[in-house]
């Protein structure tokens, strides 16, 4: 029997918006981080040699928590984290302050890989946002923190019984159009899951910065402006080389992200992905009454190529996804950030989405790029006859992972196995990249695969079901 064409259609976002719309709400953008648009403080460099117990390299999340959870595990020992930049000016600084439970970008994505562990991944998820929430309180961070829970919206037909599939599995509670744009009033919604418990919102500068303060409380050095170079692993000790001294330690945690490893074989196994960001300008109370949103909860659609979106403290909206864009030959440059078409298509789709805000502009547009892996969560490993510790691959979900994953590190150093170390999403590694040129065609071919995936009613074509086949595929 012949099988079915699959004929595209088009969906809520391919509707046209007035160019002058468009030109008008991104005319005085800035460049930049709304996050970062604060007053930080200035970390200086060694003024001369540095030993200590454990070094931690990147000043993001992974790197803070890491620091700051080894200073309270072992208070007698001396901790010192050093970032190439400035703490928190990278993922740590451009997300969209979204902390989901989720350790494994999603109970599906989860699900499909360790289905005898997912019951036991979603509790440690949860417990790890719960402590962090706890944590933050105890140690006073002011991180603008509102656990307002996550609402996933179905924005095409077949989204909507995907949504019912999640509500029947017990991944929050469904809601029929009406119920959904009574919570958030869009007219590009059709249904829409609430999860009031697994995600939080946050000012993400703001949490990196918090942590650095609670880091030097807790007796940790921190050294911005210095770059890591190599380990030299001869010796009792280890040597990490940098830009300026080289700094002598017994153990190293890499909290690098994105950016090449100092291990040369982790290198394949992360490809960085720019993603965009759009925030408009504080809303009014009579603006934000024209969509209601009183619950401030999370937003994210439901396509392969989704939106996320959130109301900051001072209600603006931060709009951000939908293009994720990858460059050959796996780099990481400034160049990535200001793409004009980008910025153009996430504003017309915020248009599309709320139309009755269209006298709303824009303030800022930004972009950072995210460690992706073949398995869309963070992996975890040991070098160096067990003395370095490494995570990368969050996927652009890890501002809460990222606190469990420092654990990891910190447990696996400590060579004790611990619940979190016996996890089989711990113990093994995903399967790497290619290199060049074949990461880039297959990266740009399933990038495609996706898009037509959501112009076809879900349906995934020949590529993206053999990546399921393989346990490469990914469902958002």
């Amino acid at each position: 029997m012949p099988r079915r064409k699959v004929r595209p259609v088009e969906t809520a976002f391919d509707a046209p918006v007035d160019d002058t719309l468009i030109d008008r709400s991104l005319a005085d953008t800035a460049l930049g981080s709304m996050w970062l648009d604060i007053p930080r403080p200035e970390f200086g460099t060694p003024t001369g040699p540095v030993t200590c117990d454990l070094l931690v390299v990147g000043g993001g999340y992974t790197g803070l928590w890491s620091a700051l959870h080894a200073a309270r595990r072992h208070p007698d020992r001396r901790v010192v984290l050093i970032e190439a930049d400035r703490v928190g000016w990278a993922a740590s600084g451009r997300n969209g302050g979204f902390v989901d439970a989720s350790l494994t970008h999603g109970y599906e994505n989860g699900k499909s890989r360790w289905p005898n562990e997912i019951e036991t991944l979603e509790a440690m998820g949860l417990d790890n946002l719960d402590g962090m929430q706890a944590e933050i309180a105890e140690l006073g961070l002011d991180v603008q923190w509102e656990r307002t829970g996550m609402l996933a919206v179905a924005t095409e037909p077949h989204q909507v019984e995907w949504l019912r599939d999640a509500a029947a599995e017990g991944q929050g509670k469904f809601l029929d159009q009406s119920q959904v744009r009574a919570e958030v009033d869009s007219p590009t919604y059709r249904a829409g899951l609430f999860s009031p418990d697994n995600c939080a919102i946050v000012n993400p500068a703001r949490l990196a910065l918090e942590l650095a303060r609670a880091c030097r409380e807790a007796g940790v050095e921190i050294y911005e402006h210095t770059t890591a170079t190599r380990i030299e692993s001869g010796g009792a000790a280890l040597r990490v080389h940098t830009d300026g001294r080289p700094i002598t330690c017994r153990q190293v945690v890499l909290a690098t992200n994105v950016f090449p490893s100092l291990l040369r074989r982790n290198r394949l196994y992360t490809v960085p992905v720019y993603d965009y960001v759009l925030a408009t300008e504080p809303l009014s109370d009579e603006q934000l009454g024209r969509i209601g949103w009183r619950g401030r909860q999370g937003v994210g659609d439901s396509a392969n190529q989704f939106h996320y979106y959130r109301l900051s403290a001072d209600n603006r909206i931060v709009w951000g996804g939908y293009d994720a864009v990858y460059h050959f030959g796996r780099r990481v440059d400034t160049a990535y950030e200001d793409r004009d078409e980008t910025y153009r298509r996430l504003a017309a789709h915020f248009f599309l989405t709320f139309p009755q805000l269209e006298d709303v502009r824009f303030t800022h547009r930004w972009a950072g790029a995210i460690d992706t892996n073949t398995r869309f969560c963070a992996h975890w490993g040991l070098a160096r006859e067990g003395r370095v510790a490494y995570v990368n691959g969050f996927t652009g979900l890890g501002v809460g992972a990222a606190r469990f994953a420092a654990d990891v590190c910190l447990d696996l150093l400590d060579g004790t196995p611990t619940p979190r170390t016996q996890l089989e999403m711990v113990r093994r590694k995903p399967l790497p990249f290619p290199p060049e040129p074949l990461a880039s065609v297959g990266i740009q071919a399933t990038r495609w695969s996706l898009d037509r995936a959501d112009h076809s009613a879900g349906h995934r074509n020949l590529l993206l079901r053999a990546l399921d086949a393989a346990g490469l595929g990914f469902d958002s």
